[in-house]
Parts: structure tokens; C-alpha cells; sequence
């Protein structure tokens, strides 16, 4: 039998509580390629990129494999309008199901077609196993990846850059004035008479 991977429950051990740990150096790996993350300019292991523990109880019915419980963890990315690092704190109730890899919905998607596999609420929580044991990293993965709204934001009210010399509105001011739209330019010297 092959060893088991970090995050791997074996299926003879079911019922089983488990905990696990992510470290920073493996969610920054997770994170790696994604935009806000990839903005910060952290090391390739960075040991700051975030932390995770997950609290599982784990049961079987049949070759169905269940997990529900908590995850908890951080994670730093950049602010989406003035770049600083930003802490997003993870807090969920896990609930998801296991299937044999042979038992997975398949992709109803047609070769090529613009918007992908259409996904039921209902297999939102699917993940898939084979062989002996049941492997709970890639739920520990998108745990992480989903964390991360579409524009993370340090602060609600968040200023962010000025686009003409950079500056971090939040903590200093400058005296750029708004550039003028292109298109009015010729307008500019323009008189108008007086009535």
C-alpha cells in the first residue's frame, strides 16, 4: 500500500475525530498564482501567508464518506485598491461529502462550450476519493481559495492609490488634479461670449 498523503484519513479508521494543521508555507503553495496574493511579492514558502486547523468528525455509509466540522484559519493577501496586506480571517462550518471517483457527477459541459460545467447547489460539496483512503486536502484548499472575495479590501472606506503618482491615499494627500478627459481637450481655450 502506497503512504498516505499529509491530509489522508484511511478508510478502515472510520467513525474518526480528527484535527489538522495547515501551515503557513503550504497555504502560501495553495495560494500561489492568484492575483492578490501573487501582489503582496512574498516568498515563494512564506511562512506568513496564512495558517488553518480543521476540527472533523468523519463517518461512512456505505462507500459514501462524510466530514463535518469546523475550519478556522487567516490568510494575507493584498488590499484591492491601495495594494497593502490585508488579513482575511476564515471561519466556516465544514459539511461535505466524499464519493468514489467512479460515483462523481460528470461535467454535462460540451467540449468548447463558453461557460463550462453548469454545477447543482447540491454538488457544491462533492469531493472526490479512491483507493484506501480519503484525502482532505483539496477541501483544505479551496477552504483557503474561497476565502478571497473578488476584490479584497483592507477597510471599507479604503482610498486606495492615486492613479497619476501612486501615493496610498489612506495615509498621505497629494496635489494631483484629475486629468482631463481627452476628448475635451480642444475645448479647453474655448470663449464663450458673454449674453
Amino acid at each position: 500500500m502506497a503512504k498516505p498523503p499529509p491530509f489522508a484519513v484511511l478508510l478502515r479508521d472510520l467513525p474518526a475525530h480528527r484535527t489538522f494543521d495547515m501551515p503557513g508555507e503550504l497555504v502560501s503553495e495553495w495560494l500561489k498564482g492568484l492575483p492578490m496574493r501573487d501582489a503582496l511579492g512574498a516568498p515563494e514558502a512564506d511562512p506568513a501567508a496564512g495558517v488553518g486547523h480543521a476540527d472533523l468528525e468523519l463517518y461512512a455509509d456505505g462507500e459514501h464518506v462524510f466530514a463535518t466540522g469546523t475550519f478556522k484559519g487567516h490568510l494575507h493577501v493584498a488590499c484591492s485598491r491601495c495594494v497593502t496586506e490585508t488579513k482575511l480571517v476564515i471561519d466556516d462550518r465544514v459539511q461535505v461529502t466524499f464519493l468514489p471517483k467512479n460515483e462523481m457527477p460528470a461535467d454535462d459541459a460540451e467540449p468548447g462550450g463558453e461557460d463550462g460545467a453548469e454545477v447543482n447547489e447540491d454538488d457544491l460539496d462533492l469531493f472526490a476519493y479512491e483507493g484506501e483512503w480519503v484525502d482532505l486536502e483539496p477541501l483544505f484548499r479551496e477552504e483557503f481559495v474561497l476565502a478571497i472575495p473578488y476584490a479584497p479590501l483592507c477597510r471599507e472606506d479604503c482610498k486606495g492609490l492615486c492613479p497619476q503618482c501612486g501615493i496610498d491615499r489612506n495615509s498621505a494627500t497629494c496635489t494631483c488634479e484629475k486629468p482631463l478627459d481627452p476628448r475635451l481637450a480642444p475645448l479647453k481655450g474655448l470663449k464663450l461670449p458673454s449674453a
